[in-house]
């Protein structure tokens, strides 16, 4: 038995998640019959991450098993690449690791990104990929309010009424808002950093600060939503277009 971890980069916008369901295709599906094809076995495909419905991924981390064991990553990666054509998933590496690796319970940290376009104009080529917000924001009032959410809380405003977590108390590592100027128009990216996420947090915080960028918070009013303790005192969910999983951490110690 050869275990395998893959690297995955895909398009969240036809995909009803990264989860195998029976409402739609999901990018687990994709992957699993790829590996069926090219190697004749079923293996279950375990991810860092389950991402959202609409959500992206540069480096989603998975692991799968194969019985054989004369295939090489090249192979690995390559036939996956073919197989999966031409839904909009990409394997960017591939490795073997030890059997004792798994990309959810080994990974140390998760950063994601999060993508406002903050022009007048609707988006036309980074449409499903960026949320469109028209209005002027105030990214540096934004930072500036991101600092409350920093460190170790309970986060329960900001986590999904259906979050299946055991606790809502995490340890946010960074949470940043930075101006980017691109060639498409001027962008706020949200960088979140943690060892781990309650389900929807992110969006949550996203739509928070969005309200302090429009003026209408300020950074007093996102530390009594965090002390609320209740998903009604804080903002809204914003779209998951914007939100891409940019990478997984591990220890080095977890890789042949």
């Amino acid at each position: 038995m050869t275990r395998y971890r893959i690297t995955v980069e895909y398009d969240g916008t036809p995909f009803v998640g990264w989860q195998r369901q029976d409402t739609g295709l999901g990018v687990q599906e994709v992957v699993e019959t790829a590996i069926r094809a090219f190697s004749g076995e079923d293996a279950r495909v375990h991810c860092a991450g389950r991402t959202d419905a609409g959500v992206h991924a540069f480096g989603q981390v998975a692991h799968f098993d194969l019985i054989r064991n004369d295939v090489t990553t090249k192979t690995v990666q390559g036939a996956l690449n073919h197989h999966m054509r031409p839904h909009p998933v990409a394997i960017r590496d591939a490795a073997v690791v030890d059997g004792d690796f798994h990309a959810r319970f080994s990974a140390t940290e998760r950063e994601y990104l999060y993508r406002i376009l903050n022009r007048s104009a609707r988006p036309a080529l980074e449409r499903g990929h960026v949320w469109w917000v028209p209005t002027p924001l105030d990214g540096a009032a934004m930072h500036d309010a991101a600092r409350v959410l920093v460190g170790r809380h309970d986060f329960t405003s900001f986590r999904a009424t259906q979050c299946q977590a055991d606790s809502p108390i995490k340890t946010l590592d960074e949470l940043t808002v930075t101006p980017v100027a691109t060639p498409w128009g001027d962008e706020l990216h949200v960088k979140a950093r943690a060892r781990s996420f309650l389900h929807h947090q992110v969006r949550n915080m996203v739509g928070t600060l969005k309200l302090v960028g429009e003026g209408k918070w300020s950074a007093d009013d996102v530390r009594r939503a965090l002390d609320a303790r209740d998903r009604a005192a804080a903002g809204p969910t914003c779209p998951p277009d914007g939100l891409y999983l940019v990478r997984v951490g591990y220890a080095i110690a977890d890789f042949a």
